[in-house]
């Protein structure tokens, strides 16, 4: 698959290295060609360019950039992201003096914005809920079980796509429905960091259900 990522950071270069090493061809662009080039040096991508060089780049193109800039940068890419899937990785988290809150105030998320912004564009909300580090283990697994991967889309097509780009990084798509519940990885977002940071463990929160005894 051939995925264009907008951002150098750590999301763009962790996230980019697992699509790499699955064996897809990604094109690293950023404002600062310097740090685009740099980048698609360290993740062994197959080349590097501005923004709109990765906009136009593929079938896919993951926003890996400040959750409170991302829709305005989709905006200025709208007719190169036409009919191009777009991977919404973002979390619009502002800290608190309790934890962490929501800039979006929790009434919608950036991917919903994501759409406003580029209507012409597929927007799916994926691989926000685990910290950068977790996309450099080859494959990520956790008790045995390969990670799972909430996504939320309203296309189809789009959510098939980004389910094949999980599975090939030896992940397994959750799909958990449609862009409106995108807001809901957002807020799920928001609780597992205000955990991590203070001390907590989030995952301990969701045990499996237990199962009722049979009857004899």
């Amino acid at each position: 698959m051939r995925i264009g990522i907008l951002g150098t950071g750590r999301m763009a270069t962790t996230l980019g290295g697992a699509w790499v090493a699955a064996g897809h061809d990604v094109l690293v662009g950023g404002r600062d060609l310097a740090a685009a080039a740099a980048t698609a040096a360290r993740i062994g991508a197959a080349g590097h360019g501005a923004l709109r060089d990765a906009a136009s780049y593929g079938e896919a193109v993951l926003a890996a950039v400040p959750a409170d800039a991302a829709a305005e940068l989709v905006k200025s890419l709208a007719k190169d992201l036409t009919g191009r899937v777009v991977i919404d990785c973002t979390n619009p988290i502002v800290p608190t003096d309790d934890g962490v809150t929501l800039s979006t105030g929790g009434t919608t998320s950036i991917a919903r914005r994501m759409v406003e912004a580029a209507p012409d564009a597929y927007v799916v909300k994926a691989f926000n809920l685990c910290h950068e580090s977790i996309w450099t283990l080859s494959p990520p697994l956790f008790e045995g079980e390969p990670l799972a991967v909430p996504l939320c889309a309203d296309d189809p097509a789009s959510l098939e796509l980004v389910s094949r780009l999980v599975t090939s990084m030896g992940c397994t798509p959750m799909p958990c429905g449609g862009l409106s519940r995108a807001v809901h990885l957002e807020s799920t977002a928001a609780f597992a960091i205000g955990a991590w940071w203070s001390g907590a463990e989030p995952r301990f929160a969701f045990p499996t259900p237990g199962q009722s005894p049979q009857p004899a």
